[in-house]
């Protein structure tokens, strides 16, 4: 197995057992990671943004379905499982991961989902007829930021 690839499997088994400190060890200190919701994080941001979802997840199940990984790049495709904390519904999100490396650690992490299939789970009504709309999303991300932004000021960077 490449090195890519085991960090890649560590990095998920971290996030199966809501490890948010080994996740982190996982991400370069320059890393750059992006979803749906949360578009644009850097370095301690992603790093944060992990230890709140965390922070949150009373239900969390993760399945790691697979990982592949070399010199040039890696890819994962997982499942979570778990009650969306906002609406308390339930969420079972499958996720498709792209990853670049740098000195031994992930520098890039892209997760790629369906944003309205998310919606229509975790906000039930608005976001199944509402969820493909743009002013939905931004309103998710904005919502997101601002609960990142609080947890981040009560001293978790």
């Amino acid at each position: 197995m490449h090195p890519h690839e085991a960090l890649i499997r560590e990095f998920y088994a971290a996030l199966a057992r809501r490890d948010a400190e080994a996740m982190a060890r996982c991400y370069h200190d320059r890393v750059l990671f992006s979803d749906p919701v949360f578009p644009r994080l850097e370095g301690e941001e992603a790093r944060d943004m992990w230890r709140m979802l965390l922070s949150r997840a009373t239900d969390l199940e993760v399945v790691l379905e697979e990982a592949s990984a070399d010199e040039g790049g890696g890819r994962a495709r997982w499942r979570a499982t778990y009650t969306f904390s906002g609406t308390g519904r339930p969420v079972v999100n499958r996720i498709s991961a792209m990853f670049a490396f740098r000195e031994g650690r992930i520098a890039r992490h892209y997760d790629r989902f369906s944003f309205w299939r998310w919606s229509a789970q975790a906000l039930g009504p608005l976001g199944r007829f509402l969820g493909w709309f743009a002013p939905v999303k931004w309103m998710v991300r904005r919502r997101a930021a601002r609960g990142l932004d609080r947890f981040r000021e009560r001293g978790a960077a």
